[in-house]
């Protein structure tokens, strides 16, 4: 008897918490919510009420999740109008980074307007992704200048930015730098952060970009279009990557790679199997790790097994999506927001 009052209220405590495993997903209904024409590469939550944009033509807003109104404006600079691929944000402000000669970074300001926090000139500079491990540290990465990476970090809430020299980061391959296709090339949990390539390789800090150590993968990275779009990790453990070649989106082939012990080694994974090239992967909330899903221009793609196999769900094309909770998904693409909802 005195095992069973003991055991009793463990088991309780134990069953109070909530299981995550497959939701088994069969469908999806997609939602138009903001149509223009902009290219929209890059979403981020604000809030459980607010999806905050960036894209071409310097075009930002926000759409409000109750009403599905919508708040645009168009960013410029002198005589410029910057394209945006990244944006991030803090509990306070909200970030967005142009790509291309000059990069300019923004923050939303106290006067209403945005803020530009961070600008570089160069011939080759180019940004790909941006994301916070905090309110207060946050990094943003770019394509290879003088023998490594571009990245910069803040660590006063975005209100300055710097750049790591090369003598901080290993040497990457010529021509080496990251997709500003979907805003996933960086993963990050609590203190760590991933990054993955155009040349297949994943950048990994443990301490948010003081130091860093580089890891090869065995996806497809023969071509300059090739290798590595997006990449996501449901906790420190587990990660996935994706990507392929945007010239030849229906090869399958080693396009898919998998980790298991924090991206000290990669696998293929579902090899010469659905799906084809896509742009943006991403674990759904409270699966376990067993729920995958990818967008891209071919079609929106689904994994209930660890991304073992695959079945394709749409042929909506999107860039780029984000998960409002384990079911509801907001995706952008090309001249359109729209509402994923998960059955």
């Amino acid at each position: 008897m005195r095992y069973s009052l003991v055991f009793v209220p463990i088991f309780l405590i134990i069953s109070c918490y909530p299981q995550q495993k497959s939701h088994n997903f069969s469908s999806v209904m997609v939602e138009d919510v903001f149509q223009d024409s902009v290219s929209i590469r890059a979403i981020e939550f604000l809030d459980d009420n607010t999806l905050a944009f960036a894209g071409s033509n310097g075009v930002f807003g926000t759409v409000n999740l109750k009403t599905n109104a919508v708040r645009s404006n168009t960013q410029k600079y002198d005589s410029i109008t910057p394209s945006f691929r990244a944006v991030a944000h803090t509990s306070t402000d909200f970030f967005m980074l142009s790509i291309a000669n000059p990069a300019l970074l923004y923050k939303t300001g106290n006067s209403g307007q945005m803020e530009l926090v961070y600008k570089e000139e160069d011939e080759s500079v180019f940004y790909d992704s941006m994301k916070f491990w905090n309110d207060l540290e946050g990094i943003a990465i770019g394509d290879t200048m003088d023998g490594c990476l571009s990245i910069i970090i803040t660590r006063d809430g975005g209100k300055s930015w710097k750049k790591l020299p090369c003598s901080q980061l290993p040497k990457s391959a010529e021509g080496e730098g990251a997709f500003a296709a979907s805003n996933t090339n960086i993963a990050i949990v609590e203190d760590k952060v991933w990054i993955g390539t155009t040349a297949g390789n994943v950048y990994f800090s443990g301490d948010k970009g003081k130091t860093w150590k580089v890891v090869s993968s065995p996806i497809v990275q023969d071509k300059p279009t090739e290798g590595i779009y997006s990449i996501d990790f449901y906790d420190e453990n587990l990660g996935f990557a994706i990507g392929g070649d945007y010239t030849n989106p229906e090869s399958n082939s080693k396009n898919k790679i998998i980790t298991r012990n924090g991206g000290e080694t990669w696998n293929l994974i579902a090899d010469v199997q659905e799906p084809d090239y896509r742009s943006c992967v991403q674990f759904v909330p409270n699966s376990g790790g067993d729920d995958l899903v990818a967008v891209g221009f071919q079609g929106i793609s689904y994994s209930n097994d660890g991304g073992r196999s695959w079945k394709k769900l749409s042929r909506e094309d999107f860039y780029t999506l984000r998960f409002l909770n384990d079911s509801i998904a907001y995706a952008a693409g090309k001249n359109r927001i729209a509402k994923m909802t998960l059955k």
